[in-house]
């Protein structure tokens, strides 16, 4: 069986979807399916075209053209001189749309819904819910949360099915902070979603307020300088620091070395930056929101929900610099809700 998928690509490129892609493919192929990828790459030296050389994993490219007509002639050329017996258009807006000559030519489509905003809540009205030609064959969502979204629209005939991504289980997990304790975000540096700069500033409140305690952030994106420039007016003279761009392999080992994940979206799907720390027994401190979160945190049981970014987060914090047993018992709750429910070899 025959699988080509599709996705964007592009230099620094970083993303719960892209380290969804390299975790998955090579588990595919291990099943006897032949996959390949169609990139459109957005800048060069393309992050997962790197990643899909070292794996081995055939792949095309092409610069994301201007017009969206011209992206989908190129990937309905490409299926056309390789036809694949499954076309996952994933979440481009172009490939979903050439999925329309793709279903007439009786291969079928599968969209995936990786998080809770518009952009997704657009795909589902046009792709799920609209006109029958665009309608999709198939649709994946990797949350409950998303997955009841699509049961409480309007009737469609295409299938849905909750498949979360998942995350490696490593045989290391987290030590407890004796004598410090350390706070990290993983992720894309965007102030859409993400409140990047209200993480700094509250990660700068933090080991301000909490003695003992020390940050990291690692990533990368359009709002490196304004975290740059947080950390030298409110985070001169602390222990926080900017760590850099992490490759989808290289996030546990960096995790394994902290104590706390911070994640404070206004929005999420299902965040992979947080199932691999909690596969890790890192304990998540996360903005209690709708999507995605509650799935994975279970407040006082897997990790800690804080209802601000603010003093119910330096709280949250300072709760667990000053109560070990309680870093423990949150960080044994995290891996094993991991285990049992969420691992790569489960999901």
């Amino acid at each position: 069986m025959k699988v080509t998928f599709c996705t964007l690509d592009g230099a620094n490129y970083v993303g719960g979807p892209g380290a969804w892609l390299l975790r998955l493919l090579p588990e595919l192929e291990r099943r006897g399916l032949q996959v390949r990828v169609l990139l459109l790459t957005m800048s060069p030296g393309g992050t997962l075209a790197c990643a899909l050389d070292e794996l081995r994993i055939g792949y095309a490219e092409t610069r994301y053209f201007h017009f969206t007509e011209d992206n989908v002639r190129w990937i309905i050329a490409q299926l056309a001189n390789d036809p694949p017996d499954v076309f996952v258009p994933n979440f481009l807006i172009a490939a979903l749309y050439a999925s329309r000559w793709i279903k007439a030519a009786g291969i079928p489509t599968v969209a995936v819904l990786h998080s809770d905003d518009k952009f997704y809540r657009a795909i589902l009205s046009q792709f799920v819910f609209g006109f029958g030609q665009y309608q999709v064959s198939a649709l994946a969502c990797v949350s409950r949360f998303l997955m009841q979204a699509v049961a409480g629209g309007a009737s469609s005939p295409v299938l849905s099915r909750c498949l979360p991504c998942g995350a490696p289980l490593p045989t290391q997990t987290a030590t407890a902070p004796i004598e410090t304790l350390c706070l990290v975000y993983v992720g894309r540096l965007e102030e859409e979603q993400k409140r990047i700069s209200d993480v700094t500033k509250a990660l700068c409140n933090a080991v301000r307020e909490v003695p003992g305690t020390e940050a990291i952030i690692y990533g990368e994106g359009a709002g490196r300088a304004a975290v740059e420039r947080i950390l030298q007016e409110q985070g001169r003279g602390l222990p926080i620091v900017l760590g850099g761009r992490l490759e989808s392999d290289q996030v546990q080992s960096h995790v394994l070395k902290c104590h706390a994940l911070v994640l404070l979206s206004d929005y999420e799907g299902l965040p992979i930056s947080l199932m691999e720390a909690m596969a890790c027994g890192v304990v998540p401190i996360c903005l209690d929101i709708r999507s995605g979160i509650p799935e994975l945190v279970e407040h006082d049981t897997t990790g800690l929900l804080v209802k601000d970014r603010q003093e119910d987060f330096v709280k949250a914090v300072r709760r667990l610099r000053e109560e070990p047993s309680l870093w423990q018992h949150l960080s044994d709750g995290s891996r094993q809700k991991i285990e049992e429910e969420y691992s790569s070899h489960v999901c």
